[in-house]
């Protein structure tokens, strides 16, 4: 059988002249809490702690939280659920790596690496690596801009620190 055949036979259609689109961010955020505080905060039982309006359905986790392999899903607005896999955890290097798909949009792979930083606070580097799946992906991720991400990640560092130093949700005017 031909390449081609099987890609017919598997995908339907002809192969496609689509060109996905990729964008890459990284943000260095400072936590107010050591890394053993704050890594058990990057799951998605424990976000619902400290990120205002945070909804997941676990679908599986042998554990009942964050552990290699863990799959869950968000809800959105305009479709299916996007779907997450915890792709690497280390709690022992503070490090996690997640992949989530919106399908038919946009497919992520982000990675977190905790350090301890001076005072006993955390660095957390975060990197997020964005492919549009489909000319409707790549149109969002042209708004996916550094000063996007930026905004992002510091509302992410404002809330996580806010749990850190207080122990509750912040209220969501605060986050966005």
């Amino acid at each position: 059988m031909t390449k081609s055949r099987a890609h017919k036979l598997l995908f339907g259609g002809s192969m496609s002249t689509f060109a996905a689109k990729r964008v890459s961010h990284e943000y260095t955020q400072a936590n107010d809490a050591p890394p053993e505080k704050v890594f058990p905060l990057l799951c998605p039982v424990r976000e619902a702690d400290w990120v205002p309006g945070w909804q997941y359905r676990l679908i599986y986790s042998g554990s009942g939280l964050a552990e290699d392999g863990c799959v869950f899903s968000t809800p959105n607005d305009a479709g299916p659920e996007t779907v997450w896999m915890v792709t690497h955890y280390d709690p022992t290097a503070f490090r996690i790596a997640f992949a989530w798909i919106e399908p038919g949009m946009i497919a992520t792979q982000i990675k977190i690496a905790l350090g301890l930083s001076p005072g006993g606070k955390t660095s957390a580097r975060i990197r997020y690596l964005y492919t549009g799946l489909s000319p409707a992906g790549n149109a969002v991720l042209d708004r996916y801009t550094t000063e996007w991400f930026r905004s992002k990640m510091q509302s992410w560092e404002t809330a996580i620190n806010y749990f850190l130093r207080n122990g509750t949700l912040i209220q969501a005017a605060a986050w966005e």
